[in-house]
C-alpha cells in the first residue's frame, strides 16, 4: 500500500476549512496533515509536515494566495490547488495563479447550481491526486516561458476581440 498524499489546506474560514479537511480525509488517497487560518500559519505548518499538496485560498488576511504562491514558489516549490471563489475557468485570478505555479484550481461550491458534494468531493480528490504527481521543480524553471507565453496569447487574443 503506497503512504497517504499529504495535504495542507489554507483558507481564512475556519468553516470552510472543516469541510475542505472533512472531504479530502474521506478520499483513501489523501490525508490533510495540517490547516492554516493564513499563509503565515502555512509557512510554520509546511516546515512542520512537509504537504506533498497545498490547497490554496486567494482572499486571506495579512497577506492574499497569489502573493504567498509567489513566494511559495520561490523559496519552496509544491504543488498547489487553488481552492477559492475567485478561482474559476478564465477568470483573471485563476490565470494569475496558474501563471505563478498553481497546478489546477477548483472554485467553492457557492450554491445550488453547483456540483453536488459527491461530485465535488470525487474532484477535489481527482484534482490534488494529480497535483502530488507534478514535478514543480523541474517545471517552475520554465516559468518566464511560460508567463511571456500566456501574455502573447492575452495580447493576441485583446487585439483580435477588440479589433474593428
Amino acid at each position: 500500500m503506497q503512504p497517504k498524499i499529504k495535504v495542507l489546506v489554507v483558507d481564512d474560514s475556519a468553516m470552510v476549512r472543516a469541510l475542505l479537511t472533512q472531504i479530502i480525509n474521506a478520499n483513501p488517497r489523501l490525508q490533510v496533515v495540517a490547516a492554516a487560518a493564513d499563509p503565515y500559519d502555512a509557512r510554520e505548518l509546511i516546515k512542520q509536515h512537509n504537504p506533498d499538496v497545498i490547497t490554496l485560498d486567494i482572499e486571506m488576511p495579512k497577506m492574499n494566495g497569489i502573493t504567498f504562491l509567489k513566494n511559495l514558489m520561490r523559496l519552496r516549490p509544491v504543488p498547489v490547488v487553488m481552492i477559492s471563489t475567485l478561482t474559476q475557468e478564465g477568470a483573471p485570478s485563476t490565470l494569475e495563479a496558474l501563471e505563478y505555479g498553481a497546478v489546477d484550481f477548483l472554485g467553492k461550491p457557492a450554491g445550488a447550481d453547483d456540483l453536488g458534494l459527491a461530485d465535488y468531493t470525487r474532484l477535489i480528490g481527482e484534482k490534488i491526486y494529480w497535483a502530488s504527481k507534478a514535478n514543480i521543480k523541474r517545471d517552475f524553471a520554465q516559468t518566464e516561458h511560460r508567463t511571456a507565453s500566456l501574455r502573447w496569447v492575452q495580447n493576441q487574443f485583446a487585439r483580435d476581440f477588440y479589433a474593428p
